[in-house]
């Protein structure tokens, strides 16, 4: 198949992976992809690369799927690169285009407009795969094969370098068979050790993480045949959906948690890697009969020992465990829902008036609409745990902690279907990281609602300060006036000060057209019951 260029060629590879928006910012080295794909498909010219990757990443997940981003050589490439680590950190599928100088000047060092020294090394560096164009008749090879790396279970992004003039170049696209991917699986054996362990079991409790997304109904199936409680990472939420009376949630380091694992005589994880700020710091304790399984050969006992390790896809292991699958003692079960009633319901209490804020918006939404939320307080504390998720689809959020993704995360998400309804929730200091995607959101118009908690800095580090320090550092920061701000961006505007506030002004905006900005004045609603700092240890001075 002949193209004109690059960027045709671009746009047949992606209408095969079924993606029709792309996210990114045009430049003097990718201008014939940007065009092509603005021509045929939706460009959204966001304001920051790293943002562009963000919204590709939220737009696959959304979708369940890929999303491609587009970016430029040298600084445009780096600022990308951190938003490639958090679709490293969370597995999630996104194809990185970036361009390169002229394919004559690559590793020349002579200072070429953009370029940089060794881009494919760094690309490498935050990419689970990372490959050069160097010829007109290799690129749809490079680029499918991109995608299909990305998309291999565990998925991450993949980043493909492209020369401006071989871009522009006229283009063969020679058909190449890739192969099909294999999913590894366990051995009977193994698989029958773990059933006898199963099968015997009276106290059993499973975890979910991100492995689990994509076997949602399997592990529903194990869940129901075993009365097991369910609990999960911030990943793994909605792969079961939240409102099921055995699902407690991301709340394994609460107390009545701890005292459930103690209690239990088998736990089944799968697809979890037992993140730190999930565990304790390691300090979690885990039933002696562990059986882990994981997609990711790595994962198996890296964090806690596993009497069993099933290196394997939980779409395929877990129905072949169902057949030796016992039911629970009643006691347990019941008492499984007893500590998920009483989590939550401790969790509500402590965060004060903030907890009508979480009613109010799960009343307001529909069950499939995303919530794409950044690194704050209101997120770290409710919005990762009490705000039931009921399709891991919906439940997109930077699982490697960085702050100021959530906005562009969201807009990706709301394209990658407009017909729902998206909300973010930011704090004020996240969202002046990446402030000029406002302009983006205004631009694109979609229906989103940006949740502005509005405390004036970074407050989950000033309440560790004054916990633990006797200054503040960094902290306090100028905020703009919201209301203005929204105005000159064209942007409609509410405002919530008081818990009453919540269930009118969250449902008006959740019914909006098009994107609404409201400020959660935090100052006015009033405080938590305890100031929310994050589970780390700070050492003793």
């Amino acid at each position: 198949m002949q193209y004109a260029n690059g960027g045709d060629l671009l746009v047949a590879v992606l209408k095969e992976l079924g993606i029709d928006t792309v996210f990114g910012i045009v430049s003097v080295h990718n201008l014939p992809l940007v065009e092509a794909v603005d021509r045929e498909l939706r460009f959204v010219p966001v304001r920051h690369e790293a943002t562009a990757v963000n919204a590709a990443d939220a737009y696959g997940r959304a979708r369940g799927s890929i999303g491609c981003a587009l970016t430029s050589t040298g600084t445009g490439a780096g600022n990308a690169a951190g938003s490639l680590v958090e679709a490293l950190a969370s597995g999630t599928s996104v194809l990185h285009v970036t361009g390169q100088v002229e394919a004559e000047f690559l590793g020349s060092g002579r200072g070429f407009i953009h370029e940089t020294k060794d881009q494919l090394g760094m690309l490498d560096a935050v990419s689970k795969y990372a490959a050069t164009v160097r010829s007109a008749d290799e690129a749809g090879r490079i680029l499918r094969a991109a995608a299909a790396e990305a998309l291999a279970a565990p998925g991450g992004p993949a980043s493909v370098e492209w020369p401006i003039d071989l871009q522009f170049a006229a283009q063969t696209d020679v058909a190449a068979e890739l192969p099909e991917p294999t999913a590894p699986h366990p051995e009977q054996a193994q698989l029958d050790a773990v059933g006898a362990l199963l099968a015997s079991a009276r106290r059993p409790l499973i975890w979910a993480g991100g492995g689990a997304t994509r076997a949602g109904g399997a592990l529903a199936d194990l869940l129901e045949a075993t009365g097991a409680g369910l609990l999960t990472s911030n990943s793994g939420r909605g792969s079961v959906p939240e409102d099921h009376p055995q699902v407690i949630g991301n709340f394994a380091t609460t107390p009545a948690v701890r005292a459930l694992l103690a209690d239990a005589d088998l736990l089944l994880t799968v697809g979890t890697h037992f993140r730190s700020n999930e565990t304790a710091d390691y300090g979690l304790e885990l039933p002696a009969a562990h059986v882990q399984l994981d997609i990711d050969a790595a994962a198996l006992g890296r964090v806690y020992p596993a009497t069993h390790a099933l290196h394997g896809d939980a779409a395929e292991v877990l129905p072949a465990l169902l057949r030796h699958a016992h039911r629970a003692e009643p006691e347990w079960t019941r008492r499984v829902g007893q500590v998920r009633t009483d989590v939550r319901a401790t969790l509500h209490d402590n965060i004060g008036p903030q907890s009508a804020i979480c009613d109010a918006l799960r009343a307001a939404l529909p069950r499939d609409a995303v919530v794409a939320r950044d690194v704050t307080i209101a997120s770290s504390s409710w919005g990762n745990r009490l705000l039931e998720m009921y399709d891991p689809r919906a439940n997109v959020f930077p699982r490697g902690g960085g702050i100021g993704q959530g906005l562009g995360m969201g807009i990706g998400a709301a394209l990658a279907d407009p017909d729902r309804p998206t909300v973010v929730m930011a704090g004020d200091g996240g969202l002046a990281v990446h402030l000029g995607e406002l302009l983006t959101l205004a631009q694109e118009g979609p229906r989103l609602t940006l949740l502005v908690f509005n405390d004036g800095g970074y407050g989950v580090l000033r309440n560790m300060q004054d916990r633990y320090g006797d200054r503040r550092s960094g902290v306090d920061l100028t905020t703009p006036d919201f209301e203005l701000l929204a105005q000159a961006c064209g942007l409609t505007y509410l405002r919530i000060a008081d818990a009453a506030h919540a269930e009118p002004v969250l449902g008006a905006a959740v019914a909006a057209d098009g994107p609404v900005l409201v400020e959660v004045d935090l100052a006015a609603l009033g405080p938590m019951k305890n100031p929310f700092t994050p589970p780390v240890k700070i050492p003793a001075t």
